[in-house]
């Protein structure tokens, strides 16, 4: 009678593995980006003396919040965790990779019923591969790396069902605002969300990480899309192999959240929270100072081909900034002429990486109305302005219009 968090945690635990109970467990990846990494370093020589990384084929430093490094604190935090890393004999994932937990997703190196941790608050994004990943504190990855271990509360879970069907313009950020909404910033507080419904089974690999990136803002410690067919294709095309988890039949739920999306309507999020969701007409005509299309939410491919149908043929009226998530759709969007597109369009593409959801890098506002597709919008996050939170189609197409905007075709 045990739910998918409960499962996976048993496979690396000594302990019986129960909600509620505080168990040990073992550790498949480890990895720290160039924010908080530092610290990492830090911790390790001050705590311990030589050794430092327990698990050295399956640790790594992901650089994806200032790539290449615009400021001088980006340029050192990268420095240090290099020089450790050829010390050490781990990995980095440079400037030139993406995003951490994408580059993780792309390259394979996690698959199904793994644990992962890193220094990222939306590392759970992995349960859309099937993986246990968390974000934590420096000090926590820092024992992590000695160890390859390390202590977590095993979370009650509850199953989110999601029926429906919904057409274009409508895409999978949308259905991810109507569970946002159906959920609220603590609905899913401390628990793991098992997501069934045929609007999920629906759903790409590219849109399934679009709704597990958005786990943290309802409070959830891991949302697990089906490791089905869809999944298994997925890696298939990596060379990698999987055996399927799923819950037993008598597994305790604490809660079951039932939401139709049938016909649903564009979404979007409005200042002060990613949860403060409203139908995208409510807004529409609002003139704009500019877009953002990107972050761990929305800057895979299937994100970028929808805004490209959109900005075809035209010309946009306020700045519209785009930044892939990894390497490999940076390259693909060149290589298929998608880029181009952007180009005449007048939209500005940058280097794959968190974009202007961090610090430090392309994307960033000043005291502005803009729209984007980063996972957050308290004040201050992308700037000091007012962030709206939108899909890539309907950003692309109100860049277009320099006000919001839902397209017609």
């Amino acid at each position: 009678m045990a739910t998918i968090v409960e499962k996976i945690l048993q496979m690396h635990s000594p302990q019986k593995v129960r909600a509620g109970e505080i168990v040990w467990i073992e550790l498949d990846i480890i990895t720290a980006r160039e924010f908080g990494g530092p610290n990492v370093v830090k911790h390790l020589k001050k705590h311990f003396s030589g050794n430092y990384v327990a698990k050295k084929e399956s640790t790594f430093f992901t650089f994806d919040l200032s790539v290449p490094a615009k400021t001088l604190k980006y340029a050192l935090a990268q420095d240090i965790c290099r020089k450790f890393a050829k010390e050490n004999g781990i990995r980095v994932f440079d400037i030139n990779q993406g995003i951490g937990t994408h580059v993780l997703i792309d390259k394979g190196v996690v698959k199904p019923g793994m644990t992962a941790v890193g220094t990222d608050s939306h590392y759970n994004i992995l349960g859309a591969v099937g993986v246990f990943g968390q974000g934590m504190g420096d000090k926590d990855i820092a024992f992590a790396f000695k160890t390859g271990k390390t202590w977590f509360e095993v979370p009650t879970s509850m199953k989110v069902i999601v029926e429906g069907n919904y057409s274009w313009p409508t895409v999978a950020r949308d259905l991810t605002f109507a569970v946002m909404r159906e959920l609220g910033p603590a609905g899913a507080l401390g628990r793991a969300i098992e997501y069934e419904g045929n609007a999920i089974s629906n759903l790409s690999m590219d849109g399934r990480i679009t709704l597990a990136s958005q786990t943290t803002e309802m409070g959830g410690i891991i949302g697990f899309l089906p490791m089905d067919e869809k999944l298994r294709k997925f890696y298939e095309e990596k060379g990698v192999n999987f055996k399927p988890i799923t819950a037993d039949k008598d597994a305790e739920y604490v809660d079951e959240i039932h939401i139709d999306v049938n016909k649903l309507e564009p979404l979007m999020a409005a200042p002060p929270n990613p949860c403060n969701v409203h139908p995208v007409s409510d807004f529409e005509g609002m003139e704009i100072d500019g877009a953002f299309i990107g972050s761990c939410t929305n800057g895979r491919y299937e994100d970028l081909v929808a805004a490209a149908k959109v900005l075809k043929g035209k010309k946009v009226k306020v700045p519209l900034t785009i930044t892939p998530t990894t390497r490999e759709v940076w390259l693909r969007i060149i290589r298929e002429g998608i880029w181009e597109i952007f180009a005449d369009a007048g939209a500005v593409l940058t280097n794959p990486g968190c974009g202007g959801c961090a610090e430090g890098m392309a994307g960033l506002i000043g005291d502005e109305i803009f729209l984007s597709t980063t996972n957050r919008n308290y004040p201050g996050k992308q700037g000091p302005g007012k962030l709206y939170l939108v899909s890539p189609v309907i950003a692309a197409a109100s860049a277009v219009k320099g006000k919001v905007t839902i397209p017609t075709s």
